[in-house]
């Protein structure tokens, strides 16, 4: 329990401090009109009130990851909290802010032109590529994701309720932002914030009790505990594992819709930097509760391999499975149906904006206006029909390659912050540093991965020193460049 209350802790007080840091780092201007107020077209550029914003971000950039993702990473044991910790507070949330604040200052683009003004035209290309993948692979297993959810948890076909999200997110894409979205958000937030309260509450109560022991971080347990270590090397398959929580490129696609909607500089770190932090203390709750309830990270790894007996029948633990047990466990019957409702919601809303996200960024890339209907019907068309037949697909094997994705595409992210900061002769320590890491990361993972996992499955001292090559090489290349290039 001390681990867990001290890690929260740490990332409030990383919002307060680290945060308030960031911020006047990068010169937030009060006075500054944002794209909210000098481009309104009442559709996707509109001012909405800042909680109504904080609550759409954090909903947006909260999907499975933070509670599936923080489970699996619980597998690696309690070295999991010091990746939430550290990597919410000085990556993730710089992530998340400077994507957010950076589309702000450019009229609130997206990432690819973001990208193109600091990084080139090989930059915008890259992510020309990388960010409608990305946007693809979790609108589309955003539909099948909380359709298994709500099958189980009603015991409707699954078709019909892929049917209903589907058409959900057709319409949340189309209308304007305000119509759908900034209506019910409010509502599923609620939702969220009593299963991430209920869990967190019921771990501690059972903790003081003596029902539960929460595992700590101590030198002895500061070790990699996965089933599987060979092929679940710690460093670097922990930091892909857990994404969303400490740092995930999806984000940097979903802060510039918030940019246009945001009506003053001044909300920037409480929307973009607090939203992140928010997340990091759900995984924390998720990631802590996986090992608390099955008494450890080998009592976790243990069921996800062997099984345990459920309704006599032999099971092997999901993370959807772990939620179902977990909650129904602490939170009783009608507790749990609200916490797994909370748990849909977060997919739910995540899978909405990723469509629409996509539809601005083909928007931006062929310069097409949004604010006639039947222009976002033009971009909108084509990617639900190519959606519809990816839903009918085994995703399985392109989402094995979302994780890593994910990953670089917040260090090209870091980069383009780097670059900027540079350009506008400022430190750029507080990017560089996070974006080497990551890029080492990246690679290794690479060079270290089993080759079902898209890895070249060589040893970990060629992986560690090729990622480390890689990444400091790519630290002087853009260092060198931006010096040139800057103001």
């Amino acid at each position: 329990m001390i681990t867990f209350c001290l890690a929260i802790l740490a990332l409030i007080a990383g919002y307060l401090l680290y945060g308030k840091f960031v911020d006047r780092f990068f010169g937030a201007d009060p006075q500054r009109p944002t794209p909210a107020v000098t481009k309104a077209d009442n559709v996707d550029y509109k001012v909405m009130p800042t909680w109504k914003v904080f609550v759409i971000q954090f909903l947006n950039i909260a999907g499975l990851g933070p509670i599936f993702g923080a489970i699996m990473g619980a597998a690696y044991g309690p070295a999991a909290y010091l990746w939430i910790v550290f990597g919410c507070i000085f990556m993730g949330a710089v992530h998340d802010y400077y994507s957010g604040m950076l589309s702000l200052r450019n009229g609130g683009v997206n990432m690819p032109d973001i990208a193109g003004k600091y990084l080139g035209k090989a930059g915008k290309t890259v992510m020309t590529i990388v960010v409608p993948f990305l946007l693809l692979a979790v609108g589309v297993s955003f539909v099948t994701g909380p359709a298994d959810l709500m099958q189980s948890l009603t015991g409707w076909d699954k078709t019909w309720w892929l049917y209903i999200i589907f058409a959900y997110y057709i319409l949340a894409t189309l209308l304007p932002i305000d119509k759908i979205i900034g209506s019910i958000y409010p509502f599923m937030g609620a939702a969220l914030l009593f299963m991430a309260v209920g869990v967190g509450g019921a771990m501690l109560a059972g903790d003081i009790t003596g029902s539960l022991s929460m595992p700590e971080l101590t030198p002895d347990t500061l070790k990699n505990y996965h089933a599987d270590p060979r092929n679940n090397i710690l460093i670097p398959m922990l930091f892909i594992v857990i994404s969303c929580g400490a740092i995930s490129g999806f984000h940097s696609t979903q802060s510039p819709l918030m940019s246009r909607c945001l009506k003053n500089e001044k909300y920037g770190r409480p929307v973009f930097y607090g939203a992140m932090v928010a997340e990091g203390i759900v995984a924390m709750i998720w990631a802590s509760a996986a090992m608390a309830y099955f008494g450890g990270p080998e009592g976790l790894n243990k069921a996800a391999t062997e099984g345990i007996m459920i309704d006599g029948v032999l099971t092997q633990v999901t993370p959807a499975i772990a939620v179902d047990m977990i909650c129904k466990s602490w939170l009783g019957k009608a507790g749990a149906v609200i916490a797994v409702i909370g748990v849909i919601v977060c997919p739910v809303t995540s899978g909405d904006t990723a469509f629409r996200s996509m539809r601005l960024t083909l928007a931006d890339l062929f310069r097409c206006d949004q604010k006639k209907i039947s222009n976002r019907l033009v971009i909108s068309v084509p990617v639900f029909i190519v959606a519809y037949f990816c839903c009918m697909m085994d995703f399985s094997t392109v989402w094995n390659y979302v994780g890593i994705c994910n990953q670089i595409l917040a260090a090209l992210v870091l980069w383009t912050v780097t670059a900027y900061l540079i350009g506008a002769g400022k430190p750029h320590w507080i990017a560089s540093v996070p974006a080497t890491f990551l890029t080492f990361v990246c690679v290794s993972y690479f060079m270290m991965a089993p080759y079902k996992s898209g890895g070249l499955y060589l040893s970990p001292v060629i992986g560690y020193v090729i990622g480390a090559a890689v990444a400091l090489a790519v630290f002087t290349y853009t260092a060198v460049r931006a010096g040139r290039s800057g103001k």
